[in-house]
């Protein structure tokens, strides 16, 4: 059973993984299951092709500019914007400005446990240092997909040019 409690963002591992630094400040140990919550600092141009979740996730921006494709739809949201993703859904974003800081959330848990398994614990309060590579765990990441329902998606990514999918 949770507890009530408080925690700090200085008080927590940060990781870095795919262009962002990562500090899981509630993850399912903490909650029953129930609920994630990580902090997010994202480089330009940063963020995740098409996929979906068996999770409902919702973003919190607390500065910068992200445009998220959301099925067929473009959603453009600023600092102080918040977006549901109801589970499901097929999405991905794309960081527009310089860098944005993000709280993004799960209901349940179980998506904080990617980065748990691939991030590399940062060096450093910031975003990854440019060329920094994180593929090595990869493998490990993709075999955990299907444990915590997370499914990428084989589909045109409206926001980028390429046409790989930059989860695999």
């Amino acid at each position: 059973m949770s507890k009530p409690h408080v925690t700090n963002i200085q008080e927590k591992k940060a990781y870095w993984m795919v262009d962002t630094l990562w500090v899981i400040l509630a993850e399912g140990k903490d909650t029953d299951n129930n609920f994630s919550l990580m902090w997010q600092l994202c480089n330009q141009a940063s963020g995740p092709g098409p996929h979906r979740h068996d999770q409902d996730e919702a973003f919190f921006l607390v500065d910068g500019e992200i445009t998220y494709m959301a099925n067929d739809e473009i959603l453009l949201a600023k600092a102080g914007s918040f977006v549901w993703i109801p589970r499901g859904t097929v999405h991905a974003f794309k960081v527009k400005s310089e860098q944005a800081t993000i709280l993004n959330m799960y209901t349940p848990a179980g998506f904080e446990q990617t980065i748990i398994t691939g991030g590399t614990p940062a060096e450093a309060f910031t975003v990854p240092p440019k060329g920094f590579s994180y593929s090595n765990k990869m493998k490990e990441v993709w075999a955990l997909f299907p444990k915590i329902g997370m499914h990428v998606v084989h589909a045109p990514d409206k926001l980028r040019s390429s046409t790989e999918n930059n989860l695999m």
